[in-house]
């Protein structure tokens, strides 16, 4: 009869089968995450990030830097306030010093400037479009549902800004409900 194994015997067995780590492996899973860290540091204006990664030895810099540059490329983000900007201004500074191949950074970056440069012009342009369109459409229907409460016509201007169910707090989109008399409102403002 065959001897029942533990989940731990047969987690082992597949283990021995995989073989052991290379070197190779054992250094990318102990420096990538030591360039992580460093990346993190350096967006927090801890340190100098070049210079930490020259501390390193020749073989270990390479995979310390792609850890780090895996870290600042995920913290490029669209221009919405200025904190992004600076944040996406001090990112690609450094990658410009990590990176080998410039001219294709340089390629990447004058897209990305095209794409921040379109997002700041029209995107903004756009996004007041959307919320005078959404709050002609609350005030349309607060006009509604006050003519079918109070059965009168409503007043001439309501002002829709200052009604709490309107405001969403902060710069983000939001979805809410409004419960306003019997009807259900669904908008999106940016404030």
């Amino acid at each position: 009869m065959d001897e029942m194994k533990s989940a731990f015997e047969r987690a082992m067995e597949r283990a021995e089968s995989l073989g052991k780590a290379s070197e190779e492996d054992l250094r990318r899973w102990k420096y990538l995450p030591e360039g992580e860290k460093l990346a993190a540091r350096y967006l927090r204006d801890e340190c100098n990030l070049t210079a930490e990664i020259g501390k390193y030895d020749e073989d270990m810099r390479q995979l310390v830097s792609e850890g780090a540059q895996g870290i600042l490329v995920k913290n490029i983000d669209l221009p919405r306030n200025e904190p992004a900007k600076k944040i996406n201004r001090k990112v690609m500074e450094v990658l410009k010093e990590l990176k080998r191949d410039k001219v294709s950074l340089e390629n990447v970056y004058t897209k990305l400037r095209r794409i921040f440069n379109h997002y700041e012009q029209e995107g903004e342009q756009q996004r007041k479009q959307a919320y005078e369109a959404v709050k002609r459409d609350v005030e349309a229907k607060m006009r509604q549902a006050l003519q079918q409460q109070l059965g009168t016509s409503a007043p001439a201007r309501i002002d829709v800004e200052s009604q709490p169910q309107f405001q969403c707090g902060g710069s983000r989109w939001r979805r809410h409900i409004i419960r306003q008399g019997g009807l259900y409102w669904r908008c999106c403002v940016r404030r």
